[in-house]
C-alpha cells in the first residue's frame, strides 16, 4: 500500500509541476513550440471543463489554481481511501 501511495503522490507533483510549467510557458514560449504544444496537451483537456465554468476574472485566468486544488483534494482522497 505504501507503494501505491508514494505513485500517487509522485503523479500528483508531476501533474502540479505540468500545470505550473504550462502557465510560465505561456507567457515565453510560442503556442508552436513543440514543447509547449506537448505540455499543453496534457494539462489543456484537464483545464478546460473548469474553464467552462468558472468565468475569468478581470484579465486572470485561476483555472490552473483550481486545477492544482483539485488534484491535490482528489489525491488525498485516494489516499485515504487506501488506507
Amino acid at each position: 500500500m505504501s507503494l501505491m501511495v508514494s505513485v500517487i503522490l509522485v503523479i500528483r507533483n508531476i501533474l502540479e509541476l505540468l500545470v505550473i510549467v504550462s502557465v510560465i510557458l505561456s507567457y515565453v514560449m510560442d503556442p508552436y513550440h513543440p514543447v509547449r504544444r506537448w505540455v499543453d496537451s496534457i494539462v489543456e483537456p484537464m483545464l478546460t471543463p473548469i474553464r467552462r465554468v468558472v468565468p475569468l476574472i478581470g484579465m486572470l485566468d485561476i483555472s490552473p489554481i483550481i486545477l492544482i486544488i483539485l488534484i491535490r483534494v482528489v489525491s488525498n482522497l485516494i489516499i485515504n481511501l487506501l488506507r
